[in-house]
């Protein structure tokens, strides 16, 4: 979870805008937000830097029904900030701020394994597979919520900037993808993933593993496909 500076106006790049707003950011915490409001139980798991800013993004989880117990506070690193603009051709732009931030140096000694245990389905991204001690906190989370029965659900949140090249971003989001009993992707990370220019079936069926139940392609403004694995009649898009 981070906070996103967002232009005041729309269609600039980061060096045009006149000014910024603060927003709470960051795809998993949106994730255990959305499934509050529609009637679940989520918890947050991660960590923030001992600041206005963690402060403040830990209020925004509890008012929105989601579960504190899983934070963690760091009083030598600050919260991560990232500024992202959409440009005038359509594009999303992002400077991040991480040298590094708290949620880079969540360790595994910090997770609350009993929590961890106690999720139906257990969501993550990739961002925190780049750097250790994170990395270790990842894998380790996935370790016990798996052994423990929870359903892994995974969405790479592809950024590139945070990565220190291109083909180390793709190896390590490959490196758990057959962990996962849910992945969704977006029609940027297919074609990044496949090193295909094509955004169809046979593209997203070159992703699929055995042990996935849905995968998820999201299409912007042409909604989404969504593949599973039917009985006796392989795979199946709809």
């Amino acid at each position: 979870m981070l906070i996103d500076f967002v232009p005041t106006v729309s269609g600039v790049s980061l060096a045009e805008a006149p000014g910024f707003l603060k927003a709470p950011g960051g795809a998993p915490a949106n994730v255990a937000i959305a499934a509050a409001r529609l009637g679940g139980k989520a918890v947050f798991v991660g960590k923030l830097g001992d600041d206005e800013f963690g402060h403040m993004l830990a209020g925004i989880l509890k008012e929105n029904g989601v579960s504190g117990d899983g934070i963690t506070f760091d009083k030598g690193a600050r919260t991560a900030l990232a500024f992202v603009t959409l440009r005038a051709d359509g594009e999303r732009e992002f400077m991040f701020y991480q040298n590094p931030s708290a949620d880079m140096l969540l360790t595994p000694g910090e997770l609350n394994l009993d929590l961890i245990r106690s999720a139906k389905v257990f969501h993550y991204g990739s961002i925190s597979l780049i750097v250790e001690p994170c990395r270790a906190a990842h894998l380790k989370a996935m370790e016990v919520a798996k052994q423990a029965g929870a359903l892994l659900s995974y969405d790479p949140n592809l950024r590139l900037p945070l990565w220190p090249s291109t083909e180390e971003a793709r190896k390590q989001i490959m490196s758990i993808w057959d962990k996962a009993e849910v992945i969704k992707v977006s029609d940027n990370e297919l074609e990044f993933l496949t090193r295909s220019n094509k955004i169809d079936d046979q593209a997203a069926l070159s992703l699929w593993h055995n042990d996935l139940k849905l995968l998820l392609v999201t299409l912007g403004e042409k909604g989404c496909r969504y593949y599973t694995k039917v009985c006796h009649q392989g795979l199946s898009s709809s």
